[in-house]
C-alpha cells in the first residue's frame, strides 16, 4: 500500500550528508518538506536544489524544515552541494538523504518494491523519484506532487501550497483556486451561517455551499 494524504509517514532512520537522522525526530513539531531527486549532478535537479537554498528565509518564516532525497551516496551529496551553491548563489544548509538503498523511495511509493539500481545506471532508472512531500507537525502527509525529469518544479507553487495548508489547518477554512495569502478564503460547508458569522464576521454567500470571507489578523 502506497503512502497517501493523511497517512503517517514512516519513521525511517536515514543517512544524510549531515549524519544519521530519524524522520520523525527530524520533523519534530515543525512543518517539513521532502524534495526527492533521481540522481546527483543532474541539470534540472541542481537548479531545483539551488532554489531550495535561495528560499532558506522563506522556509524559516513558515517554521518549515526542508530535506533533500537523492539515490546516491553521502560523499556524492557533499560534492554535489558545491554545484548547488554555485547555481543557487546561497548556502545549501539542508540535509540530503543518501537513499542509495532505495528504502525511502520505496517507503514513499516513488519506486516499486522490486526496484533496484543497475550498474551504470542513468537517471532514467529512478525517474519517478521526483516528488515533493509536505508533512505536518503531526507527521502526516499533507500534500504530494510528482514531476517528470524534464520539467523543473515551481517553487512559488510549493510556497503557495504550504501557505494554503498552514492557513487551512490553522484557521479552519479552505482556500479557493489561485489563492495567495491575503485573499478571501472559503468557509467549510459544515459550518452553519450562524457559527460562520460568530467565527468570521461578515461573509459572502456565492452559492449555498460556497461562502467566502477575509480572515482577520
Amino acid at each position: 500500500m502506497g503512502l497517501r494524504i493523511n497517512d503517517t509517514i514512516p519513521d525511517l532512520t536515514v543517512e544524510t550528508d549531515q549524519g544519521t537522522m530519524s524522520l520523525h525526530d527530524w520533523v519534530g513539531d515543525s512543518w517539513a518538506i521532502l524534495f526527492s531527486h533521481p540522481k546527483d549532478f543532474t541539470p534540472v535537479c541542481t537548479t531545483e536544489f539551488g532554489a531550495v537554498a535561495q528560499l532558506a528565509d522563506e522556509w524559516a518564516k513558515r517554521g518549515t524544515k526542508v530535506m533533500g532525497v537523492s539515490v546516491d551516496g553521502v560523499e556524492d551529496h557533499k560534492k554535489w552541494k558545491g554545484d548547488i551553491e554555485t547555481v543557487g548563489g546561497a548556502p545549501a544548509g539542508f540535509p540530503i538523504v543518501a537513499d542509495d538503498g532505495l528504502e525511502l523511495s520505496k517507503a514513499f511509493d516513488m519506486l516499486p518494491a522490486e526496484a533496484y539500481l543497475p550498474d551504470g545506471r542513468t537517471p532514467a532508472d529512478s525517474a519517478t523519484v521526483r516528488s515533493v512531500f509536505i508533512i505536518g507537525p503531526d507527521k502526516q502527509l499533507k500534500l504530494s506532487m510528482t514531476y517528470p525529469m524534464t520539467v523543473g518544479r515551481n517553487f512559488a507553487e510549493v510556497l503557495r501550497a504550504l501557505d494554503g495548508l498552514q492557513t487551512s489547518t490553522g484557521r479552519g477554512v479552505a482556500t479557493p483556486k489561485n489563492w495567495n495569502v491575503g485573499d478571501d478564503v472559503i468557509i467549510p460547508a459544515t459550518v452553519s451561517d450562524e457559527d460562520a458569522k460568530a467565527k468570521f464576521g461578515d461573509f459572502t454567500t456565492v452559492l449555498p455551499y460556497l461562502r467566502t470571507t477575509k480572515l482577520k489578523d
